[in-house]
C-alpha cells in the first residue's frame, strides 16, 4: 500500500471544513495511518515549496500558510498518491471539477485547501518532512476485504 502527504492549509481550518475533507478520504476507502495538527514556519516552508522559491507568490504563500495551524495526514492507500491527487482536483479551484474537493470547496489557486504529494517519491520526502517514524501507524482496518477485492491486496 502506498502513503501520500496530504496537509488542510490554513483556509480549510479556518473555514470549519476539516471534518468533511477528511470524512471524503475515509469514505473513499483511504486509511489515516498519520495526523497531527502543527503551526507550520519559515524553515519548514522554505523547503516544501522550495521549487517556488523565485516566484512572485512566494512569500504571500508563506504568509498564508502560517496565518494558522495546518493538519497534516499520511494517508494510505492501493494507489494512495494518485487517488488522492484525483480527489483534490486541478491546483486552482477555479478550474477544478465539481466532485472533486477543490471543485467543491474553493475558487482560488492558493486558498486550494489541500496539499496533496503529486508522486510516490514527492509523497517520501514530505513524509518524512511532517512526520517522524513513530507518528506513522501500521493497523489493519476490519472493513479491508469490503474496500478492496482480494487479489488487489
Amino acid at each position: 500500500m502506498e502513503k501520500t502527504l496530504v496537509l488542510l492549509k490554513p483556509c480549510t481550518l479556518q473555514r470549519a471544513l476539516v471534518g468533511e475533507i477528511i470524512t471524503r478520504f475515509e469514505r473513499r476507502g483511504l486509511r489515516i495511518a498519520g495526523i497531527k495538527m502543527m503551526q507550520l514556519t519559515d524553515e519548514i516552508l522554505d523547503e516544501h515549496y522550495g521549487h517556488l522559491k523565485g516566484k512572485s507568490f512566494f512569500q504571500i504563500l508563506k504568509d498564508s500558510m502560517m496565518s494558522t495551524p495546518i493538519i497534516a495526514l499520511c494517508i494510505e492507500g492501493i494507489e494512495a498518491v494518485q487517488t488522492v491527487r484525483l480527489m483534490a482536483g486541478a491546483t486552482n479551484g477555479r478550474y477544478a471539477n465539481p466532485g472533486t474537493i477543490r471543485g467543491d470547496y474553493c475558487v482560488s489557486n492558493q486558498q486550494n485547501i489541500v496539499h496533496a504529494s503529486d508522486s510516490l517519491e514527492s509523497a517520501e520526502v514530505e513524509i518524512k518532512r511532517f512526520f517522524k517514524p513513530e507518528e506513522i501507524f501500521d493497523y489493519t482496518p476490519s472493513n479491508l476485504a469490503y474496500m478492496y477485492a482480494l487479489d488487489e491486496l
